[in-house]
């Protein structure tokens, strides 16, 4: 599969799993629990690792620049699709402040995930050899 093809199928999936997910454990956000609030971030972060692993085991050089690239792509996706599910004229309609607070900020852990499994990998000692 082409690489850049890959990297957007992987980044469209990490929007979408969570998405998903949100979808039928909504009722815990509206009923005020904060059980929603932990199972989100939580969802997104197995996903940022499962997805980075699966893309970086078929990588043999440049870990670093790779996690780089897979981390600011997935967050500009996740960010892109979002915006247009939330903010006015959309059915969901947010302020960009709002979505920010709530939703956008997350994404960060991202790039902040690629970069880190992309050291690692780039530096074989923390990764038992």
């Amino acid at each position: 599969m082409n690489k850049y093809l890959k990297i957007v199928i992987f980044g469209v999936l990490l929007w979408l799993v969570p998405f998903t997910v949100s979808f039928f454990i909504y009722p815990l956000k509206t009923a005020g629990n904060p059980l929603f609030e932990s199972i989100m971030p939580l969802t997104i972060t197995i996903m940022i690792v499962s997805l980075t692993y699966l893309y970086l085991k078929n990588i043999e050089t440049d870990f670093i620049k790779e996690g780089v690239l897979i981390g600011v792509v997935w967050f500009i996706i996740n960010l892109a699709i979002d915006l247009v599910l939330f903010l006015p004229p959309s059915p969901m309609q947010m302020s960009f402040k709002a979505y920010m607070a709530d939703i956008g900020i997350t994404y960060l852990m991202i790039p902040v995930i690629t970069i880190g499994m992309g050291i690692m990998a780039d530096n074989k000692t923390f990764v038992g050899e």
